[in-house]
């Protein structure tokens, strides 16, 4: 299923970061009462009502025309351009202001779904104050507390409610879908148009130039690929993104959508922090991944060079110590011809189910080799194991007492798992649960 998109929009200092953190659960956006702090769009995966969506936190909108607000505006531009539904956030204590208004009349232009919400309605008492925010002409207003956390429930059932109207199944096909993530001007373009040996996708030195997702078709020795693009910047009238600002939120739809994805890195620039964000969402997500470092024509190389590499990736992406890493020059197709058959590989593994009587041998095996220390006397006992999903392989396992499995002896169980069925390229999700 799709994930939408909800984009929380309004002016400065009426608490948009604080509705994000609660609607996502944490604090990740930064909140101070001083106007202007959230300058970039920030994402989030959220859920309400069995709706996974990704939701996108925004700077303030304001009239006063200065550089930074401007930047800010902007963004806020994109966010509304990018959402399927748009909470429109302002504040019950100031009542509607010039910078509601315009706001309102941003949205009015959109055709997209708003649903209006007036924070800091902290008691019931104050309850009054949303009847002027109907003349912002979006229906109903919903009277919220981010501090306190009220009135939320009704704001999401409101936002959900517009979901039902949105075409959200996928399409069934047989193709693997695969992805190309990373920074600017690593050469994803370049790849996509290797993979599929014709120029598909506009290729510029400067960095951002793929102008939308793009999905394109391969078929290789009968079998289909589906390649999804990533967009790294979009022009729409007055609308720029920097491009340092990298669309995550298309990088996320992308990888929703995708069975592996490949992290592309530039051998010339090495590993980069942002590379470690855009790996996260994948691993975070589930997905088959693979590691792929182009323009590896472009380094003067000893014999060194390729193993000092993998062991720069496999020290700095730990929790990626599953995936494949792959050497290979776009420009030259040095290599790229090796991709289709290990995104195969790992999209099988991705998508592989052990029987329960084999599975169960091995983790009497694993137990037998090594059994579960014992904490204040209590030892775990473990009694059966069960597949219960795929894509990634999920399975359960049944013991005594859940507390007592502790994180390294969890992860000696995937290491077992991984020894005996493979599972190179994806994740594997191991649960916990007590026998009832």
């Amino acid at each position: 299923m799709k994930k939408p998109t909800v984009a929380i929009v309004g002016r400065p200092n009426v608490g948009k970061s604080t509705i994000f953190n609660r609607i996502v659960g944490e604090r990740i956006s930064i909140v101070e009462d001083v106007a202007g702090v959230t300058r970039d769009r920030i994402y989030s995966a959220a859920e309400w009502l069995n709706y996974e969506f990704n939701l996108i936190d925004t700077g303030g909108i304001e009239l006063r025309d200065e550089p930074l607000l401007d930047q800010i505006r902007l963004q806020a531009e994109i966010a509304i351009e990018e959402a399927d539904v748009i909470i429109f956030l302002t504040n019950g204590r100031d009542g509607v202001t010039d910078s509601d208004e315009h706001v309102a009349r941003m949205l009015y232009k959109t055709n997209k779904p708003v649903v209006l919400a007036v924070n800091k309605v902290d008691n019931p008492e104050m309850r009054d104050m949303i009847y002027d925010f109907y003349s912002l002409g979006f229906g109903e207003p919903y009277p919220i507390s981010g501090s306190h956390g009220l009135g939320l429930g009704d704001l999401l059932d409101a936002m959900a409610e517009s979901f039902k109207d949105m075409d959200l199944e996928e399409e069934e096909d047989d193709s693997i879908k695969f992805c190309l993530i990373g920074r600017p001007n690593v050469g994803k373009s370049s790849l996509v148009n290797a993979l599929l040996g014709e120029d598909r996708v506009i290729v510029s030195d400067i960095a951002g130039t793929t102008t939308d997702a793009i999905d394109s078709t391969k078929v290789v020795d009968g079998q289909e690929f589906r390649i999804i693009d990533t967009a790294g910047m979009r022009k729409k009238g007055k609308v720029y993104e920097n491009t340092e600002k990298y669309s995550v939120l298309r990088a996320l739809k992308a990888i929703d959508r995708s069975d592996v994805v490949l992290i592309v890195m530039n051998a010339e620039e090495g590993i980069r922090e942002q590379d470690k964000r855009v790996a996260g969402f994948a691993e975070e997500a589930g997905k088959g991944v693979m590691f792929v470092v182009n323009k590896w024509d472009t380094l003067e190389k000893d014999d060194k060079t390729m193993n000092n590499f993998i062991d720069d990736i496999r020290d700095q992406f730990r929790f990626l110590d599953y995936a494949p890493i792959f050497f290979v020059s776009a420009k030259t197709k040095q290599r790229v011809h090796t991709l289709f058959s290990n995104i195969l590989m790992i999209s099988e593994n991705h998508a592989l189910r052990i029987q329960s009587s084999v599975l169960n041998e091995v983790v009497e095996d694993a137990v037998a080799r090594n059994p579960a220390p014992s904490d204040k006397g209590r030892r775990l006992r473990i009694y059966y194991a069960t597949q219960v999903a795929v894509k990634p392989p999920t399975f359960v396992v049944f013991v005594n007492e859940p507390e007592l499995m502790h994180f390294s002896y969890q992860r000696f169980l995937q290491n077992r798992l991984r020894e005996a069925f493979g599972f190179e390229g994806t994740p594997i999700r191991l649960i916990t649960r007590a026998r009832s």
